[in-house]
């Protein structure tokens, strides 16, 4: 099982009279690999192509903030 699909075998005993159900599952060996490190640094170089996006939002959010701020301060001088 080297594409780690699960493999489920049933086994049904005498329909007829005592009806008995068996389920086996054999998992795959266990092995030692990078997952979890690999997936921790895709993560991080997913995080690291959205800083720019991310700056981009922030200075503009900053500058909507500002000018609703100046706004209100131009109505209420009247």
């Amino acid at each position: 099982m080297a594409d780690n699909t699960l493999d489920i075998q049933q086994n049904v005993g005498d329909v007829s009279g005592d009806f008995t159900k068996s389920i086996t599952i054999e998992a795959p060996e266990t092995t030692v690999g990078g997952g979890d490190v690999a997936a921790t640094i895709e993560f991080i170089e997913k995080i690291y192509n959205y800083l720019p996006e991310l700056a981009f939002a922030t200075v503009y959010g900053l500058a909507v903030y500002a000018a609703v701020l100046w706004i209100r301060r131009l109505i209420k001088r009247d």
